[in-house]
């Protein structure tokens, strides 16, 4: 039996109204997620990761805004909800981790009174009460001295130690979905480690749902389900992580592959993807990947859809030229 869907996306389009003219960030985004699954977004900088986790969450500040399309939360229609309201949600049914966690700490408040905080925003409970809660979140994510720490400020802890403390107060409330954006990026390997097994074993006893925005292909093969591969604000390619990394449909997708530097040979030029994105003020028809396609054609300059995989259930791809085959 199939878990509860926790969100569903459909046709989500966000937009920056500038005064040279309209940024379309996203374009017809849709995708589901269920209890207990982590989603893996990835795409190069610019592709449109890190404002589909701001549209779902409401953080957009103008000139961003989401144009159309659905956020439902639980089946409940959140998109356009005041802004009272989503402050209501925000913490206690979706909670967000940053790439910097000095984005979410206040660099001049202990770490008890910002984790206090975050309780008393949702909750009525005793001072005691507060701290005890507080305590357990740190230790959960695996602390040492938790008692200690709540009497720290953030720039007297490790980079590591204030990236846990992001999480901890992140799951305070054991929102029902997680959206964790680049948040290992600025760690070293042996701390991203740690906070990838933290964050599995969490979802696996929890039952939260995660969204893992990432441009390293590496942390999420070891960490995902399923994966969303995004291009200049669109999904190019969906499906079950093992089945679009071990075989890519999306061109795209193979070139983000091929270039991961563990796969070059020792005196090999590391492989990339020639160019760079287009401006999203300036895309082309069609499909926005075809200046850097070499399997482009005159094909692809028409509007393109996401099509369904034939025999590889839950894949879709957005190509007339993909490297798999799709039924007619």
């Amino acid at each position: 039996m199939s878990a509860p869907v926790v969100l569903e996306v459909e046709n989500l389009n966000t937009s920056f109204l500038l005064p040279s003219g309209e940024v379309k960030a996203l374009r017809d985004v849709s995708f589901q997620l269920r209890r207990g699954e982590i989603l893996g977004l990835v795409g190069e900088s610019g592709s449109g990761k890190s404002i589909t986790g701001l549209s779902i969450n409401g953080l957009l500040s103008p000139p961003g805004r989401v144009m159309s399309g659905s956020i439902r939360l639980h089946g409940e229609e959140i998109t356009g909800l005041p802004h009272a309201a989503m402050r209501r949600l925000r913490g206690a049914k979706i909670a967000m981790v940053f790439q910097d966690p000095m984005m979410t700490l206040n660099p001049v408040l202990r770490i008890g009174v910002q984790m206090g905080d975050a309780l008393r925003a949702h909750l009525r409970i005793s001072e005691r009460e507060c701290r005890a809660r507080s305590v357990a979140a740190l230790e959960e994510v695996g602390i040492p001295a938790p008692e200690d720490r709540l009497n720290a400020f953030p720039h007297q802890l490790s980079g590591g130690m204030r990236q846990r403390v992001a999480v901890a107060i992140a799951l305070l409330h054991r929102p029902d979905l997680v959206i964790m954006d680049e948040p290992t990026t600025a760690l070293d390997v042996t701390i991203q480690g740690q906070i990838l097994a933290l964050v599995q074993k969490l979802c696996r006893e929890r039952g939260t749902a995660l969204i893992w925005i990432t441009h390293d292909l590496a942390v999420v093969a070891g960490l995902a389900e399923r994966i969303l591969v995004m291009y200049a604000g669109r999904i190019v390619e969906d499906g079950a992580i093992d089945d679009v990394l071990d075989t890519p449909a999306h061109p795209y997708t193979s070139g983000l592959i091929d270039s991961v530097p563990s796969r070059a040979q020792r005196g090999q030029r590391l492989r990339q993807i020639p160019g760079r994105m287009p401006a999203l003020t300036d895309l082309p028809e069609g499909c926005a990947f075809r200046p850097r396609c070499g399997f482009a054609t005159e094909a692809c300059a028409a509007p393109q859809a996401l099509r369904a995989l034939g025999g590889l259930g839950g894949r879709h791809v957005r190509c007339c030229h993909p490297l798999i085959p799709v039924p007619s």
